[in-house]
């Protein structure tokens, strides 16, 4: 990795974004290895949750506007259109996509809870990267900048579609059209951040965030569980979600759910042996769907 840090911290991959020099700004380098993170982190069972951080005084102060040619990665002589972005798989599109993106669906498809730990300023993509992770805790000293609107370009990172699902669309609008940066109170007050900390107990209140989410807990529920609550508010109809809770609650009941309640009965703490990687046929079923 060249701009970014793992550590593990029992079971909790804390990854630091780590271009402190340049204030943690996102290079189509960074894209790759976060993306390339949240795919590892959700195939390896040794990890239980994820906390993304940054390095000295900022957390990601946008995209690095020094690089030469087009800031953003794209490449300028292609004119793509809606139905050349129809297969997201295709490697052709690795420079038409927006690189902010790929990293927000990786986060969004990742089976472990991820927590922003916003450590200083988090502006542009350092902003709406954090939209697709389940709680931002923030630094009494950081800010957090939706700026696009100063750029004279759209806010990426499908914030679009994260956005509006956490503050609400009115609100939404409220905070792109100005294109203020928040400090960290108003940022609260917005509804975009979970907690402020003092900047010593950032980081470990972010561990203990991550620990009362996932430790003793069954790594496939809590997979299962994520995955139901971010995609089931989008379904057309309750129903849509009642099949996806009803193939989940089944085989959750016949795996850790049986050791689960066994332990309740017996009055002693549970054994979990599932594994996130191993989720019942119709989770990849699901996702198929939606393709």
């Amino acid at each position: 990795m060249q701009t970014i840090r793992h550590d593990r911290t029992d079971g909790v991959l804390v990854v630091t974004l780590d271009r402190p020099d340049q204030l943690n700004a996102f290079t189509v380098t960074m894209a790759d290895e976060l993306e390339e993170t949240f795919v590892r982190a959700a195939a390896d069972d040794s990890v239980r949750a994820v906390v993304v951080t940054g390095a000295g005084r900022a957390f990601c102060a946008g995209m690095d506007l020094s690089a030469e040619g087009n800031v953003f990665g794209l490449d300028e002589s292609k004119r793509p259109t809606l139905t050349d972005l129809a297969d997201l798989s295709d490697p052709e599109l690795a420079r038409i996509r927006d690189t902010g993106g790929r990293v927000t669906l990786a986060v969004h498809d990742c089976t472990k809870p991820v927590i922003a730990a916003i450590n200083g300023a988090a502006v542009g993509i350092g902003a709406t990267m954090t939209l697709a992770m389940d709680a931002r805790l923030m630094s009494s000293r950081a800010r957090f900048g939706l700026v696009f609107g100063r750029l004279g370009i759209v806010p990426e990172a499908a914030s679009s579609w994260f956005l509006p699902r956490i503050v609400g669309l009115p609100r939404a609008l409220d905070l792109v059209y100005r294109a203020d940066i928040l400090d960290a109170a108003a940022t609260a007050e917005a509804g975009l951040a979970n907690a402020v900390h003092e900047p010593d107990a950032l980081l470990d209140e972010a561990l203990r965030l991550a620990d009362a989410w996932t430790r003793d807990r069954s790594p496939v529920a809590t997979a299962l569980t994520r995955q139901l609550m971010r995609r089931g508010s989008a379904l057309a109809h309750p129903r849509d979600a009642h099949r996806l809770d009803s193939l989940a609650m089944f085989y959750t009941s016949i795996g850790d759910g049986a050791e689960g309640v066994a332990a309740f009965r017996e009055k002693r703490a549970p054994e979990f042996r599932g594994k996130a990687s191993d989720l019942p046929a119709f989770h990849a079923e699901w996702l198929d769907e939606q393709r």
